[in-house]
């Protein structure tokens, strides 16, 4: 008796805590249904829909199973069997999947909205490259180019317009809650433009199998208010705000310069990403650890343990001071 109520209240207390757990993995910054942009809002639009005909069609498959196997057990005429098969079997899922054919593409203009219009109207303009494993990010700005990386800083209620390539292999650029996917092709350039409607940061993935650690390439989108996107832009094209001292001279000595881009400083390599505000930055290395000493020197000493087929040599040969020399030195480049 007490192992049958056990099980009784077990299963209560599943039937209760599976809803909620679904419902967590709805909302949040990397959920496409918790839309913060218009696309976004396009695409859990059509999600919806097509989830509500899908359930209705297979409540009535079911309905007519049961009805057929189990309330009218006789058989029926071949008259009835063929009208069966042609009107459930091919008239009717014909003209629903054409319905959802002609809905789709009526969205894709919201979907899909770069045309050369609305490339020149207002709005942020900039490139993206997915590398392997992480994303450089350019801002197209009046006054000239301004680099970053892993990070993308956009204006709410306007158009971000971003122009999309890669020099590897394929990635898919994906931030859920913002827009839908876009691949970047080599020797391909694709684009796409989405609107966020709230502030809020947001987490965005390469969505193509990519190499070893394509899981952890992520990006931060950080949506806020035109007058704080100019604020925080006009601090992204400023030099880097150490440009001399032991840290730099540490930098600069053991090869870091060679690969990194620094702005105000000597160091102006161009293979991985620009460091120049990198201290300022929520995560390390594409998303993948957070941007504090212990992981700045950990990464340092071995990248490859925290991100597989990373191109970054590692410098576990360095002395402890020295290590901890330059990831003090990057931590103050905000």
């Amino acid at each position: 008796m007490g192992s049958s109520i056990g099980k009784r209240r077990l299963a209560r207390r599943a039937a209760a805590v599976f809803p909620a757990v679904l419902a967590t993995g709805c909302t949040g910054p990397q959920s496409a249904l918790d839309p913060a942009g218009r696309e976004a809002e396009t695409v859990a639009h059509l999600f919806w829909v097509m989830t509500i005909g899908g359930a209705v069609i297979w409540v009535a498959v079911l309905a007519l199973a049961v009805y057929a196997g189990g309330l009218k057990r006789q058989p029926v005429s071949e008259a009835f069997a063929f009208r069966l098969i042609v009107w459930c079997g091919a008239a009717i899922p014909t003209v629903i999947l054409a319905a959802l054919l002609v809905y789709g593409l009526y969205l894709m203009p919201e979907l899909r909205p770069w045309t050369r219009e609305a490339a020149a109207e207002p709005g942020l303009k900039g490139h993206v490259t997915g590398e392997q494993f992480w994303w450089r990010v350019r801002y197209d700005l009046p006054e000239g180019a301004v680099e970053s990386a892993n990070e993308i800083l956009v204006p709410v209620g306007r158009p971000v317009h971003l122009t999309l390539t890669s020099p590897d292999v394929i990635h898919s650029f994906w931030v859920p809650a913002l827009a839908g996917k876009m691949d970047l092709i080599p020797g391909r350039t694709n684009r796409i433009t989405f609107t966020a409607t709230k502030p809020g940061v947001y987490r965005g993935v390469c969505a193509e199998f990519c190499g070893e650690s394509h899981a952890l390439m992520a990006l931060t989108v950080r949506a806020v208010e035109p007058e704080e996107h100019a604020r925080l832009i006009a601090a992204e094209a400023r030099p880097a705000a150490v440009t001399a001292g032991a840290g730099l001279d540490l930098f600069i000595a053991k090869g870091c310069a060679a690969c990194h881009t620094i702005r105000g400083t000597p160091a102006a390599g161009t293979v991985g990403p620009d460091l120049t505000h990198v201290g300022s930055r929520p995560t390390l290395a594409a998303a993948t650890l957070p941007n504090d000493q212990a992981a700045r020197e950990r990464f340092l000493r071995h990248p490859d343990a925290v991100k597989p087929g990373i191109r970054m040599p590692a410098y576990d040969m360095l002395p402890p001071a020295e290590i901890e020399t330059l990831a003090r030195f990057l931590g103050d480049l905000t």
